[in-house]
């Protein structure tokens, strides 16, 4: 059934609705419910995964806390005894994650909806106490809308992963896949692989498909990174928020994270240039039906592609409300929309990651008690 023919039931009622349960909607969530709001009446969490974790319930198996980027804490999740520093290294990222964010919602009450899948963001206009409608899919197939006066966007970034374009990418007769997709390295056994992508993610499939494909072939589009530290300092970590709340408040597509800060070089990472996995080389001009061609005539061939090439804010949802300048970006300042002094994004920009987070929902939820007193 398409968006416009759905049939909804009568609308239920809020004051805000916050779109996305992963670390910047729930330290949303956490921060109203410290600042006086009540679930329900005053704000609904709404979340499109089947459980907790956010993202992170997606991601592959094998990946692990110790070597992904970190995790910080939700705020409050001391109260626990709880800290992603002392969690089990050798366990599934996927599952710690998980677990902790569902103690963490159990804990403090936060009765997340879910699986409620946001399809859109409409405005009612002047008639209707100039409020917004939250239309949404429920596990059984079924739309709901709520009404609501304000809304914090955190539907992140996971739900839209970026594939550029390059000439014969459509003729390709092997598997394209994107981060979003992989799975797990068993399923490139005995393949010859690109990987395409400078960042993390890009790394860990490389290393991960080491012993398992026939081949890897590394390429990105500019020369990796490699910062000789094994966590990133404080001072590249605020100058690529800095970077982000620029491109935010200006209203330009977001620039890539890893773009700012560099790649840690572990000893892993140490040990895998050293074996000659972790070499990248220039991107590839064109793919041909088996395999890719490059700018000096040179072939690779491929059996599969993978595209790290990371991920573009997911803001579909939000199409008819126009908030998108001719750059391609938002404009938010401090997690405030510009354009519409009803909407709030908290995991945009400078918050896009673990870095900004939990600091931008204090700020967020106390911005919605403040236009929620001038309404």
């Amino acid at each position: 059934m398409a968006d416009d023919e759905m049939v909804l039931p009568a609308s239920e009622r809020t004051r805000v609705v916050v779109t996305g349960a992963g670390q910047a909607g729930l330290s949303v969530a956490y921060f109203l419910q410290r600042l006086g709001l009540q679930q329900g009446a005053d704000f609904v969490v709404l979340d499109r995964g089947p459980t907790t974790g956010g993202a992170w319930q997606y991601r592959w198996r094998s990946l692990r806390l110790g070597t992904a980027h970190r995790v910080n804490d939700l705020p409050g999740m001391s109260e626990l005894g709880l800290s992603f520093d002392r969690a089990d290294k050798t366990a599934p990222a996927r599952d710690i994650v998980s677990d902790y964010y569902d103690r963490y919602e159990r804990h403090f009450g936060l009765r997340v909806r879910r699986p409620a899948d946001v399809r859109g963001i409409d405005d009612l206009g002047a008639g209707h106490d100039n409020d917004l409608a939250v239309r949404y899919l429920d596990g059984d197939g079924a739309f709901h809308e709520i009404l609501t006066e304000l809304v914090v966007n955190a539907t992140g970034t996971w739900g839209s992963p970026f594939r550029p374009f390059y000439p014969g990418r459509d003729t390709f007769a092997g598997r394209q896949l994107t981060t979003a997709d992989y799975t797990e390295a068993d399923d490139f056994e005995g393949q010859d692989v690109v990987v395409v992508g400078g960042g993390t993610s890009a790394v860990g499939f490389l290393l991960e498909l080491e012993k398992v494909a026939a081949r890897t072939t590394w390429v990105t589009r500019r020369p990796v990174d490699w910062v000789d530290q094994i966590e990133l300092g404080v001072e590249m970590r605020v100058s690529a928020v800095d970077e982000q709340d620029a491109a935010a408040k200006d209203g330009r597509a977001l620039p890539s994270i890893v773009s700012g800060t560099g790649i840690p070089l572990s000893r892993r990472h140490r040990a895998g240039i050293d074996r000659g996995v972790l070499v990248d080389h220039p991107m590839f001009t064109s793919i041909e039906p088996d395999g890719v061609r490059f700018a000096d005539g040179s072939f690779v061939h491929a059996d599969a592609i993978i595209w790290a090439t990371g991920f573009r804010p997911e803001l579909r949802h939000l199409s008819s409300l126009k908030l998108r300048t001719s750059q391609g970006g938002l404009v938010v300042e401090r997690g405030a929309s510009q354009a519409d002094p009803r909407m709030f994004f908290a995991g945009y920009g400078p918050q896009a990651s673990t870095i900004g987070a939990n600091r931008a929902g204090r700020v967020i939820a106390r911005q919605v008690l403040l236009a929620l007193s001038r309404r």
